[in-house]
């Protein structure tokens, strides 16, 4: 015991009882939060108390003498931050400096809180418990319950991050018979925790005690911090955030995408800010889909489909909170509407991450508030927080939902307050001109214009690095959707289907069947690159991976590139996934140090086989040899000093690239001494 806090003996008494009960209760003053405490009760009191306490009236302690021998209750402090810790101790000073007691009216119950003696060091205060006039149809119980509002509950819950089923309290005083930690996001929704958000934690110890039995769990508060943590993870490529966005409308089935970036006007900041929207016809998300993706991870999915790209949980959150430091998500299905908001902005200062959700349903032609998984309270104080904290007020919201024409479905995210560069956005967005052609199209791009690091990369000329439409135009291995960038529809294709001089390569890694398409890009040959495309579920992970004789020279393979899908490969079947959660990269593991090898032998093949050809023949004819003869007798004998082959220095017949090279150098050499012998005599006459 903490210590005795008034002289009455049946309050000794009733405290001394160890086997006591415990659960959280939110203690509030005209509404306004005062501190989350711990209630300890006795067994004899009803099992379920109301998770919210709202003091009504405060009388004189010396009116309470005649409540002597009544239930008593332990309150003890909770509380979840600082400034809650600060109201309580303000709350018992008040009390114990003009010996008052608050009152709280709950049900048939009215309760009195009373503060420690003033000589006290603990802060901790007792509760008596005095039942009302009890109507007849309850007279002949001995207990009457606790009568618990929805809306209590429902407040409770956006304010505490718990569910009624076991309150958790973290005092001191309560020991732990488990380890296991819970990361939970705010809620504002009457929605049990799903197990998707359990982690383990041997190495921690902590307290919990259920609401009228102890549930031997631990649980930890997701600090707003944690969103700054997640943006990180596409801290090396912004685009790689924005593909994120992309990759959940194609799971969502999604024929049409919209992305750009406009000038929008926002009270908080006084001026116009850019906001970057995207917008798809996808089936939309329901209010346990959208609760599910602002959580933090979920459970992999048991059934590999080669056509869902999302797989670790964390996407929606990586995506948006690197992209900005608020998003607001507007969804819809055929039966259903939710707006939920993901904001730094929100959480600043706070001790716990809260993240508003409103969900509406489908009636007739109207949309009400969902009042199966929230109450009309606690919609209205979201949408107000919403309100408060984004340039969206009733009529934005009523102009965006109204996109949603008739019954149709889909999903638009915002984002504002954008990542910066030095004094500028990290994202640079131009227009486009309206029926321009194909260079005035409007685009979003990285303003630093940097090509990403790869091994043996010389071209500096890299517009996938830096230009999201060149990006989207290859993102996809089969493009399903129309995507629109800047309000102009990039032309995705199909990578694999527009190179030349193209062939299939089928090969067995590791024991599994891969297959590579090789060929050239006029494109890439003007620009310097090669490589090889690896796409993983149909989605682009990375581009121009340069692989054998590639690595080593940066001219070499110049305009070849290879396209693979790598899925059945880097999935082992167990479970795991060989790739980076952000999707931007595979991680170091056998099937990838073999696949990276395969394709280097079929890469070098593909070079000697076709490339040395074309450039031999090209360069016959800037010669003026004839382009079908064969090979001078001269270029089969090449001495030891054109070429370091072995096969060379005897003087027989060679066919390999160093006789191919010497062979055009000595041709370039008398073709230049021709040509300026020509000059000379030009210039004598």
């Amino acid at each position: 015991m903490r210590g005795i806090l008034m002289e009455d003996s049946s309050l000794k008494k009733e405290f001394s009882n160890e086997d006591m009960l415990e659960c959280y209760v939110l203690l509030t003053k005209d509404k306004k939060i005062i501190s989350r405490t711990v209630c300890r009760r006795p067994h004899n009191l009803p099992n379920e108390i109301p998770l919210i306490w709202d003091i009504s009236s405060f009388v004189r302690r010396d009116k309470t003498n005649s409540l002597s021998g009544l239930p008593c209750l332990l309150l003890c402090p909770g509380y979840e931050n600082a400034h809650q810790e600060r109201e309580w101790g303000l709350f018992l000073n008040f009390l114990r400096k003009y010996n008052k007691v608050a009152i709280s009216k709950l049900g048939f119950y009215e309760i009195y809180i009373l503060p420690p003696d003033k000589n006290s060091e603990f802060d901790t205060g007792a509760v008596i418990c005095k039942m009302e006039k009890v109507p007849n149809e309850y007279s002949s119980q001995r207990h009457v319950g606790w009568e618990i509002n929805a809306a209590e509950i429902a407040s409770l819950r956006r304010c505490m991050d718990y569910n009624d089923e076991a309150c958790r309290p973290m005092h001191p005083s309560i020991q732990s018979k488990k380890n296991s930690v819970q990361v939970m996001h705010a809620r504002p929704i009457g929605e049990d925790h799903s197990p998707d958000m359990m982690v383990k934690d041997s190495s921690r110890p902590g307290n919990s005690v259920g609401c009228g039995r102890s549930s031997g769990r631990n649980y930890a508060i997701a600090h707003p911090s944690y969103l700054k943590t997640l943006g990180q993870a596409h801290s090396g490529w912004i685009f790689g955030a924005i593909a994120e966005l992309v990759d959940n409308s194609r799971d969502a089935k999604a024929t049409k995408l919209e992305i750009s970036i406009d000038m929008l006007y926002s009270k908080t900041a006084g001026k116009d800010i850019p906001m970057l929207s995207i917008i798809d016809d996808g089936h939309g998300m329901s209010h346990q889909e959208i609760v599910r993706m602002i959580s933090f991870g979920h459970v992999q999915p048991e059934a590999d489909d080669p056509d869902h790209i999302g797989r670790f949980g964390i996407g929606f959150k990586t995506g948006a909170m690197r992209l900005g430091k608020d998003a607001l998500v507007l969804t819809q299905t055929a039966n259903s509407r939710s707006i939920a908001f993901l904001s730094q902005s929100l959480n600043e200062g706070k001790d716990n991450l809260e993240i508003p959700v409103v969900s509406y349903r489908r009636i007739g032609q109207f949309m009400e508030v969902d009042t199966s998984v929230q109450n009309e309270s606690s919609a209205k104080y979201n949408l107000k927080v919403i309100k408060e904290f984004s340039p969206f007020d009733k009529y934005l919201i009523g102009e965006k939902a109204g996109l949603f024409s008739g019954n149709s479905t889909g999903t638009q995210i915002f984002i504002w307050n954008l990542d910066v560069w030095g004094s500028n956005y990290s994202l640079q967005w131009e227009a486009g001109m309206s029926g321009g052609s194909s260079f005035h199209q409007g685009d979003i791009l990285i303003r630093s214009r940097r090509i990403r690091s790869r091994p043996g990369q010389i071209s500096q000329k890299v517009p996938l690095d830096y230009s999201l439409r060149s990006y989207l135009e290859v993102i996809f291995f089969d493009p399903r959707m129309k995507i629109y960038v800047q309000g102009a529809r990039v032309k995705c294709r199909p990578l694999a289907k527009s190179l030349n001089n193209t062939i299939i390569e089928n090969g067995i890694v590791m024991g599994k069947p891969v297959q590579l398409t090789l060929g050239r890009s006029q494109l890439e040959w003007e620009q310097a690159n090669c490589g090889m495309f690896l796409y993983w579920h149909g989605r682009l992970i990375e581009a121009y991976k340069r692989v054998g004789s590639m690595v080593h020279n940066g001219d070499n393979g110049r305009g070849i590139v290879g396209v693979v899908d790598v899925t059945d490969l880097i999935d082992d079947g167990k479970g795991h996934v060989w790739v980076h959660n952000s999707k931007q990269g595979f991680q170091d593991c056998e099937a990838y140090a073999e696949l990276e090898k395969w394709l280097g032998e079929r890469a070098d093949e593909y070079l000697d086989k076709f490339v040395d050809t074309i450039q031999l023949r090209g360069r016959q004819r800037v010669a003026g040899m004839p382009l079908r003869s064969p090979l001078p007798q001269s270029a089969a004998a090449v001495n030891a000093g054109d070429c370091t082959g072995s096969c060379c220095r005897n003087g027989s017949s060679c066919n390999c690239s160093s006789a191919k090279v010497a062979l055009l150098q000595r041709q370039l050499r008398a073709t230049a001494a021709t040509i300026n012998a020509a000059l000379a005599a030009a210039a004598a006459a």
